[in-house]
């Protein structure tokens, strides 16, 4: 029970660590993000607008009570930042190295296992109390 409860904490942390990470870029306004948003016809309120829905996930996330919801969010964001990498963007962006499109897939899969562990919170949701 404890290695599991362990196991819950890295990946909380590591799908909230790598959003959080690039917050920074995305709020600043660096050359790369709005190289990615431009690309995508997204710039600037795709940035901005993914920065604060990127925030957002990773405090749910790190909130054990939300886990469930930052988890679900988490997902669908980096389904779509793992789509525009493998569709318009490449996985290399501007000499990255692939960088961020592996954080994408780290994300991505936390955040996938953490769904499945808590998807019994998602059924509570719609119970009649």
């Amino acid at each position: 029970m404890k290695f599991q409860s362990i196991l819950l904490w890295v990946l909380r942390i590591v799908a909230a660590y790598f959003m959080l990470q690039t917050l920074y870029y995305k709020f600043t306004g660096a050359e790369e993000s709005i190289y990615i948003f431009s690309t995508l016809g997204m710039e600037p309120w795709g940035r901005i607008g993914t920065g604060v829905l990127e925030l957002i996930a990773s405090a749910l996330i790190l909130w054990p009570r939300t886990t469930h919801l930052g988890a679900l969010i988490g997902l669908g964001l980096m389904s779509g930042a793992i789509f525009f990498h493998l569709t318009k963007l490449g996985i290399d962006v501007k000499g990255d190295g692939g960088l961020l499109f592996y954080y994408a897939l780290s994300v991505f899969i936390s955040c996938a296992i953490l769904v499945i562990v808590f998807r019994e919170r998602f059924f509570m949701l719609f119970k009649k109390v």
